[in-house]
C-alpha cells in the first residue's frame, strides 16, 4: 500500500488515486454506486489512453505528470466516438480529481483547469401539436381496467408536466382533488405542490375505481397510486413502454416518449400566454435558464404577435 504522506505523489501511480477518490464520493459525498461506477470508468479510460500519449504502461503513469496538453491530447481522442456532452461529463470527472488531489496535498495545480469545456449543443426540444396530443390522448381504449390506468396516466403527464419518475412516485394521499392539487417529489426528493386538471382528477378517480371493483385495491390507505398487473408501483420503464404502445395505435409515427408530453405541456401554456416564470414553477425547475429551452418553440406564437403589434413591421 504506497503512503500518502510527505511527497509520495512522485512514486504513487494513477490507480491507487483513483480508487481513493472514488472511495471519498461514496463515504463523503454520498454517491450512488452507479455515479461512483461513472467516475471510476472515466478515470480508468483518462489513465489508459494518456499512458498511450506518453508511451508508458498504465502502473507507471503518476498524477503530476499529466499536464493540459496531455488533456487535450485525451479529449481529442474522444470526438470520434462520443457526444459532447460525454466529453464534458469526463473532463469534469478529471478536474474533480484534481481538485481532490489538490485538498489532501497530494498535487499542486489542476492541469485540466485551463482546458475549456466543449460548447454543448442546445438541440431545440421535441413536442407534439395540440392535435397530435389530444388524439393519443383520446384513443386510450378505457374498456379494461389496465387501460383506464393507461389514460389516467397520460393524462396526468400532460396535464401537470412532470417527470415520469415524479409520475410514479405518487402516493393516494399525494392528490388532493378538492384542491386541484398534486404533492410531487422531485429530483434531490424536493417536493413541491402542482396543479392538475379535472381531466386527469377524473381519470385518475375512473381508474381507482374500476382497480377497487376488479381487484379489491381501495383508497383506504395509503399507497402509489399507478400500479401495474401485479399491483405493485409502475415504474417509469414501464410507463415508456405503455406510451410507445399507444402512441403507435393512435397514428403517432415518430419516436415520443414521457418526456417529449413534458416538452408539450411546457410548449403549450407557453403557446397560450403563460409567463417563462410560471412555466419554471410548474416544470419545478431550479434554474429559468433550463425553461429558456422552451421560448425557441414558441417563436411562431412571438411572430404572430410580432406581425399584430409592430406599428412598422
Amino acid at each position: 500500500m504506497p503512503s500518502f504522506h510527505g511527497n509520495p505523489i512522485r512514486q504513487t501511480p494513477m490507480k491507487p488515486l483513483i480508487d481513493r477518490f472514488v472511495e471519498s464520493l461514496a463515504s463523503e459525498k454520498g454517491y450512488s454506486i452507479h455515479t461512483c461506477q461513472a467516475y471510476q470508468h472515466d478515470l480508468e479510460e483518462f489513465a489508459e489512453i494518456c499512458a498511450g500519449l506518453l508511451n508508458k504502461d498504465i502502473p507507471d503513469i503518476q498524477a503530476d505528470a499529466i499536464d493540459a496538453l496531455i488533456i487535450r491530447g485525451y479529449l481529442g481522442r474522444l470526438y470520434s466516438s462520443n457526444k459532447k456532452s460525454s466529453i464534458a461529463r469526463k473532463l469534469s470527472a478529471i478536474r474533480s480529481f484534481y481538485r481532490f488531489l489538490i485538498r489532501r496535498s497530494l498535487i499542486d495545480t489542476n492541469p485540466a483547469e485551463s482546458v475549456r469545456t466543449p460548447k454543448q449543443d442546445k438541440p431545440i426540444p421535441v413536442w407534439l401539436a395540440v392535435d397530435d396530443m389530444f388524439r393519443l390522448l383520446n384513443g386510450v381504449d378505457v374498456s379494461t381496467l389496465l387501460g383506464t390506468r393507461d389514460a389516467a396516466m397520460l393524462e396526468t403527464l400532460y396535464s401537470t408536466g412532470i417527470r415520469v419518475s415524479e409520475l410514479t412516485g405518487i402516493n393516494l394521499y399525494d392528490v388532493d382533488s378538492a384542491q386541484g392539487l398534486i404533492r410531487i417529489r422531485g429530483k434531490g426528493n424536493k417536493e413541491r405542490m402542482a396543479p392538475i386538471g379535472n381531466r386527469a382528477l377524473n381519470a385518475i378517480r375512473l381508474y381507482r375505481e374500476r382497480l377497487a371493483t376488479d381487484t379489491g385495491i381501495g383508497s383506504q390507505i395509503n399507497g402509489p397510486v399507478f400500479l401495474n398487473d401485479r399491483g405493485t408501483r409502475i415504474t417509469p420503464r414501464s410507463v415508456q413502454r405503455i406510451l410507445n404502445n399507444w402512441a403507435k395505435q393512435t397514428g403517432i409515427l415518430f419516436p415520443i416518449s414521457p418526456h417529449k408530453l413534458r416538452h408539450s405541456f411546457a410548449t403549450h401554456m407557453l403557446d397560450a400566454g403563460a409567463g417563462l416564470r410560471e412555466v419554471q414553477e410548474l416544470l419545478g425547475h431550479q434554474s429559468l435558464s433550463t425553461t429558456q429551452k422552451y421560448t425557441h418553440v414558441s417563436m411562431d406564437r412571438l411572430m404572430e404577435v410580432y406581425d399584430r403589434a409592430h406599428p412598422r413591421k
